[in-house]
């Protein structure tokens, strides 16, 4: 039986997955990607630039650049790390602004996408709650704001299903009332990996999607529709339970090479012919079997409350700090002292 796999891939939000999907399957580097890695105190900052249309079209990201920051160690909800990538994240979005060149006084607009009902999806309305909003201050007594502080506003436009308005709809007449600088969209994505989920985030200059994490992908916020350049800041918070299948079959034929002593022969004899298919046969199989039943479901850890609020004040307090010059001042202050 010959089956077409061809509409199967793995589904990911993260373009650093999506780069090693890619080089598996060209067999090495992709041309016009280039990549800055960084690791300190379990922090793994990775700078991507997606250089050109064929790059973009192999990896399947737009082109733009994008700053991922892989912290394991999220999971042990320790406070200390939980400040220290904070920090980085605040010095990287920081130099990531001025890259984009936005000024020091430009308006910024922050939109927190997501159902602030399901706790998976509730990321962007957790880090609205938390960030430091001025622009009421900028224009009500703007004589009084303080040096060091930036016009900030933020809204959590709900979802589709919950005001039957597009996000992206409602985003649009804020901006053409109250006319942003530029845009920040926080949202929950997916990941191929589950070790990823709640653990990583991702900075990207290409705008956002919403529901794009779930295959939902609607009308965005992007510079091209919205007029403003747009930074998307994600973190993947689901995994589809096909994709955990597939890197089961991985771990699987990992532990059987290392109980074999590295014998493979005996590791397909055990595993059979799934050992010869590449990682996309492989999830075709599984979505195949799986699809048809409804059993294809999106999963997230059962510790997601803990994790959401914790990366969700990262996130803010991150923001706070790059946003607002007075606030890191204050924040390494206190920091160092």
């Amino acid at each position: 039986m010959n089956l077409d796999l061809r509409e199967y891939s793995v589904r990911t939000d993260l373009a650093v997955e999506s780069k090693a999907i890619a080089e598996a399957e060209h067999g090495g580097p992709v041309p016009g990607l280039h990549e800055d890695i960084d690791e300190l105190d379990g922090i793994k900052v990775t700078r991507l630039d997606v250089q050109d249309e064929a790059a973009s079209q192999k990896i399947g990201r737009v082109k733009g650049h994008y700053i991922t920051f892989e912290v394991p160690g999220l999971r042990s909800q320790d406070t200390e790390l939980q400040e220290k990538v904070s920090s980085v994240f605040a010095k990287e979005f920081s130099g990531f602004m001025k890259k984009l060149g936005i000024q020091s006084n430009a308006k910024v607009l922050i939109v927190g996408l997501g159902n602030w009902n399901v706790t998976p999806d509730s990321l962007g309305p957790l880090v609205v709650e938390n960030v430091m909003v001025t622009r009421h201050f900028f224009e009500l007594t703007p004589d009084q704001v303080s040096p060091g502080y930036r016009d900030v506003s933020a809204i959590a436009p709900g979802v589709l299903g919950l005001t039957g308005i597009e996000s992206s709809d409602v985003v649009q007449g804020i901006v053409d009332r109250t006319k942003p600088d530029l845009i920040i969209a926080i949202d929950a994505l997916a990941s191929r990996s589950l070790e990823r989920v709640n653990t990583t985030i991702q900075v990207a200059d290409i705008g956002i999607h919403p529901g794009s994490g779930i295959g939902n992908k609607r009308r965005g916020l992007t510079k091209e529709i919205l007029g403003v350049p747009c930074i998307a800041i994600g973190v993947p918070t689901v995994c589809y339970a096909s994709t955990i299948v597939n890197n089961v079959f991985d771990m699987m034929t990992a532990h059987f090479n290392d109980e074999s002593g590295g014998d493979q022969a005996q590791s397909k004899q055990i595993m059979g012919l799934l050992t010869d298919l590449n990682e996309g046969e492989r999830l075709g199989l599984v979505k195949e079997v799986l699809e048809p039943l409804g059993h294809d479901l999106i999963v997230t850890p059962k510790e997601i409350d803990e994790f959401i609020e914790d990366i969700a004040n990262i996130i803010a307090t991150g923001l706070n700090r790059a946003l607002h010059e007075a606030v890191d001042r204050d924040n390494v202050a206190a920091y160092t002292h």
